[in-house]
């Protein structure tokens, strides 16, 4: 919840920036994209050391390091020090997603598992949703400063999970001894893990890079297709709701239909929405078309968090989806910085959004020929 309410309090605050600050389509494509720089460099680091000192710590030690970075960002007077500090919240926020993920699989028995991480997952829309009205109700009144100011209160809730969270149970029960860096990413290519890393790595690559291209920008989009700020804001808001009934439903199928079935079908349902979203040209229909962008992204979001950490044993889990992770927030680099700089070149946001539903059949395709159904199944 708190990593939604940064990242989705940032969306609205580029959109604010742009008119301060007076900045380019290509200088607030920057502003995401470093996010997701960091993120990359936060997901394979911290993926990393979880394996090594265990879950829980690197779970603490992201939560801070985001949260204080966020509220110091709040400071800044020029782009240069934003774009500094935001990317020591996406190192932050980069590390702490897999890891949560990996510590609640393996903490759940294997018929509650993904439909539990897609609930955890589910409290993304609750982040999403405070940020929107954050920014719906603060930016306008009080600005943008005192909405990032919000964003460093995660950071006393360390306080609370150093005392009362339990570590892993499989990580601190593992017998295996804890290979080196070198020899734990070497294992991802392994005869055995190569087929489902190839797997994970293009579609977190095109999950993300479509999620930052368009989410990042939807605010800045609905200003484009000739509405203000405030109902911009508005806007994002109902579409925002759209994503827990996107959640919910696939935290249902996920364990009665499998995790392939649920993760193909909400990519598909992201990339038509993507589609038609981009080219509409009437309200109701974006807005239709927007919450369904939502409904599907998102579930597919928590579809993908459930099914990468059943991928490998608990000896690299960490390592194997942090890692993937970090591939994607790769493509979550290119995301923003492609709208930003089509929207300079006076490319239109139809073709634009197409790009992005191509990307994501891609990932379907990687799913359904590379993936292996992992429903219920007992972690190593």
């Amino acid at each position: 919840m708190f990593d939604a309410m940064d990242v989705g309090i940032l969306s609205f605050v580029i959109a604010a920036l742009a008119a301060d600050w007076a900045l380019t389509p290509g200088q607030m494509g920057w502003i995401g994209s470093i996010n997701s720089v960091g993120m990359a460099v936060g997901a394979f680091a911290f993926g990393l050391l979880a394996d090594r000192i265990g879950r829980k710590n690197v779970f603490i030690m992201t939560l801070v390091l985001f949260s204080v970075a966020s509220g110091l960002s709040a400071a800044t007077t020029g782009l240069a020090a934003f774009l500094v500090l935001r990317f020591i919240v996406g190192a932050g926020l980069g590390g702490e997603l897999p890891v949560a993920s990996t510590l609640v699989s393996e903490s759940v028995d294997a018929k509650e598992r993904g439909r539990t991480v897609v609930l955890l997952e589910s409290f993304w829309a609750a982040g999403w949703l405070i940020a929107a009205l954050i920014s719906y109700f603060v930016i306008p009144e009080y600005g943008w400063r005192i909405a990032l100011v919000l964003t460093a209160m995660p950071a006393f809730y360390a306080i609370y999970l150093r005392l009362h969270l339990p570590d892993s149970p499989e990580f601190t029960a593992k017998k295996e001894k804890t290979g080196t860096v070198g020899q734990n990413v070497a294992a991802l290519w392994s005869a055995g893990y190569r087929k489902p890393t190839v797997m994970l790595w293009i579609v977190w690559f095109t999950v993300v890079f479509s999620y930052y291209g368009m989410f990042l920008w939807l605010p800045s989009v609905m200003v484009m297709k000739g509405f203000d700020l405030i109902h911009s804001f508005g806007y994002v808001l109902l579409m925002t709701l759209a994503q827990l009934p996107g959640y919910f439903t696939a935290a249902w199928f996920i364990e009665r239909i499998g995790r392939k079935f649920v993760l193909s079908v909400f990519l598909i349902g992201t990339a038509v929405s993507a589609l038609v979203f981009g080219s509409a040209d009437e309200t109701w229909i974006l807005l239709t078309a927007g919450a369904f962008l939502s409904f599907f992204n998102l579930g597919a979001w928590g579809a993908l968090y459930a099914y990468s950490p059943e991928q490998y044993p608990t000896v690299i889990r960490g390592t194997g989806t942090g890692t993937a992770a970090a591939v994607g927030r790769i493509g979550g680099i290119f995301g923003p910085l492609l709208v930003g700089s089509l929207v300079g070149a006076g490319v239109g946001l139809g073709p634009i959004f197409a790009i992005f539903c191509g990307a994501i059949l891609i990932g379907v395709a990687a799913v359904v020929f590379l993936g292996t159904e992992t429903k219920q199944m007992e972690l190593e």
